[in-house]
């Protein structure tokens, strides 16, 4: 299966609770461990491309930046660890910044920090960068979905759970 990247938004009472209790944290990204019937479906699924779109925002395979550049690894570290890591928690106003970073980003920068060899030689994940603009044309589908996703959880005023499962 793989490394994926899902999303989901909190509002402020959950934030709350997932501070109070980062227990918590499981079930608001897996539902009920004892039924695979119950997952809930998260509302940013990036399958694999996350390590990708991380690269694009970025230019780097793991350093977190300001603004957007903080939209797929950045957020503190909460719960335990999944697998890949524990998830992250970004609150409403680090929300705001990365959604008004994301909405300054275009097509052409984005294209131009996509650098097959680069990506492969920094070995961002998954390994299938020599595809060329076919796996543009996917990244870029996919940070359509990150843009949708940062700025509804902006707008009201949503805190964002972030994981690598």
């Amino acid at each position: 299966m793989g490394m994926v990247f899902i999303g989901r938004r909190l509002s402020v009472e959950e934030m709350a609770a997932v501070l109070a209790d980062p227990t918590a944290v499981d079930e608001l990204i897996y539902g009920d461990l004892d039924d695979e019937a119950e997952m809930p479906e998260p509302e940013l699924d990036l399958d694999k491309s996350w390590h990708g779109i991380h690269y694009l925002l970025t230019g780097t395979a793991w350093k977190i930046g300001e603004g957007a550049g903080a939209a797929i690894l950045g957020g503190d570290e909460i719960g335990q660890d999944g697998g890949y890591g524990p998830a992250r928690l970004l609150d409403p106003n680090t929300v705001r910044v990365i959604a008004t970073g994301l909405d300054a980003m275009d097509v052409e920068t984005l294209r131009a920090r996509f650098d097959p060899d680069a990506m492969a030689a920094a070995d961002i994940y998954p390994a299938i960068w020599a595809n060329g603009s076919d796996e543009f044309d996917h990244l870029m589908s996919h940070f359509t979905e990150v843009r949708r996703f940062y700025r509804a959880a902006a707008g009201n005023g949503q805190a964002v759970l972030l994981a690598i499962t």
